[in-house]
């Protein structure tokens, strides 16, 4: 299995997947929406034509919901929640400070000062390990919690948590149970064999901008006053509907396209408008994409959205490292410090679970030399990943890496350790099975037999 699924630019699974997956079939899928014209993104809702049986999850559940804070790329441990300054220059080069945080003995990089004051809601995995230095295997495993090089594609926690906290668990909001803020990864198709339906949906556009203009959604520079009077004439020129008003499928047609221009002008497309947050409110989050997008996924969660991933682009940092974490540190800080404070304060820290991960961590010596010229390098030996809310402890540290951050010391946390832990939380049941549209067996996390290396679930922190 190549988990790279589709080209660079997206990660639609191709045709030949989908008929492969046994759903080529299907009604009604949501490219099929899109390509007739069907008010975009909105055409999501008739994904729930598509049917797969999913058990009940039968697991208390004390999370709701999840956002996801991929640091795409792989950010550098070292310089975020594991900090090495007795290491030396080589390996710590100008951040060579750590800084106390409000929990007494954990220690942050220097460039996360507000962070640091919220360390009491947060914990810090510092032995997460999978070994694995390529991109496209290493978000393949850390999202789906598989091994690559079989012929199935697995889905994504997206994916399986929309699957079993969406629709299918009485999601009934005409906002999708799985939005990508605001750009798909393009390394491998989220939904895996679940198809169509379990596919997230990404917002395009840029929170941070005046107007969110979400694809299908927000059009910029058209007003909803421009957009109701082009639904009425679109109307008035439809002579089909007037001949067959009364067939069952144009029937039901009408009734998707009512609920889509819902979405476009009703109250549930109102949940992107960031302009109904107070300006102080919005300046702490930081008035960049990033900010923006915590914001943007709070007020999703709130709405009830269960899986909410905001893909933070920008930590491949091969060359110019520090002058590139100088300036998206501090970004960094700002908005999910905010975040982790605002749910907090509006009582959701409790039931929302945020992750904070990327592929893997850098390379802990500093590559000085040509062309790197002070780069980090890929390094899926050790790196840190973060857990807040919805059942995790906040103010532990699990797991530890040696001296110079070069390899795990005490505790590895393997992929599959994390993933489960978060599903248990969840109340899905990490042992149950999953559906699979050619009726094959399938658990919801791999076991030892599957060849998966594990440490065991995270319950020091749950």
């Amino acid at each position: 299995m190549d988990p790279k699924q589709g080209s660079q630019g997206g990660s639609r699974t191709p045709a030949s997947a989908e008929a492969a997956s046994g759903l080529a079939g299907a009604p009604v899928s949501r490219r099929e929406v899109v390509r007739c014209g069907l008010v975009g993104a909105a055409g999501l809702l008739l994904s729930d034509r598509i049917g797969l049986a999913v058990p009940a999850t039968t697991q208390p559940a004390r999370a709701k919901a999840v956002i996801q804070i991929w640091m795409w790329g792989g950010p550098s441990h070292l310089d975020t929640f594991d900090p090495k300054p007795e290491a030396g220059n080589d390996y710590c080069g100008p951040l060579n400070k750590a800084i106390a945080t409000n929990v007494d003995g954990i220690m942050i990089g220097e460039l996360l000062p507000l962070l640091a004051k919220q360390a009491d809601k947060y914990s810090i995995i510092r032995g997460m390990t999978h070994g694995v230095n390529a991109h496209e295997t290493a978000s393949y495993m850390v999202q789906s919690a598989r091994m690559p090089g079989g012929r199935e594609v697995y889905p994504s926690v997206g994916a399986v948590v929309s699957l079993f906290k969406g629709y299918d668990a009485g999601h009934q909001s005409l906002i999708p149970p799985y939005i990508v803020l605001t750009e798909l990864q393009g390394r491998f198709s989220e939904a895996g064999f679940l198809g169509s339906r379990a596919k997230p949906f990404a917002t395009g556009g840029d929170p941070g901008q005046s107007r969110f203009a979400v694809e299908g959604i927000v059009a910029q520079g058209i007003s909803d006053e421009r957009q109701r009077a082009r639904r009425e004439l679109l109307h008035k020129l439809d002579a089909l509907e007037r001949v067959m008003k009364d067939d069952p499928e144009l029937v039901a047609w009408r009734q998707c396209e009512k609920q889509a221009y819902d979405l476009i002008l009703g109250d549930a497309g109102k949940v992107f408008d960031l302009s109904q947050e107070k300006d102080d409110l919005r300046d702490r989050y930081g008035r960049t994409t990033f900010g923006q997008s915590c914001l943007m996924a709070r007020r999703l969660v709130e709405r009830g959205v269960p899986y909410v991933t905001i893909n933070y682009k920008g930590w491949d940092t091969h060359k110019q490292h520090f002058q590139t974490v100088r300036r998206k540190l501090p970004e960094m800080d700002k908005g999910l410090a905010t975040l982790l404070e605002d749910l907090s304060d509006r009582g959701l820290l409790d039931t929302t679970i945020v992750w904070w991960s990327g592929e893997f961590g850098r390379t802990p010596k500093v590559q000085w030399e040509p062309p790197w010229n002070g780069g980090r390098g890929h390094w899926g030996r050790v790196f840190s990943a973060v857990l807040a809310g919805g059942g995790f402890k906040g103010g532990r540290v699990v797991g530890a890496s040696d001296a110079k951050g070069e390899a795990v010391k005490d505790r590895p946390v393997y992929p599959c350790d994390l993933i489960a832990s978060m599903y248990e939380l969840l109340g899905i049941d990490p042992d149950g099975k999953m559906p699979h549209p050619q009726g094959k067996t399938v658990r919801v996390t791999p076991s030892a037999e599957d060849g998966v290396s594990m440490g065991g679930r995270l319950k020091e922190i749950m």
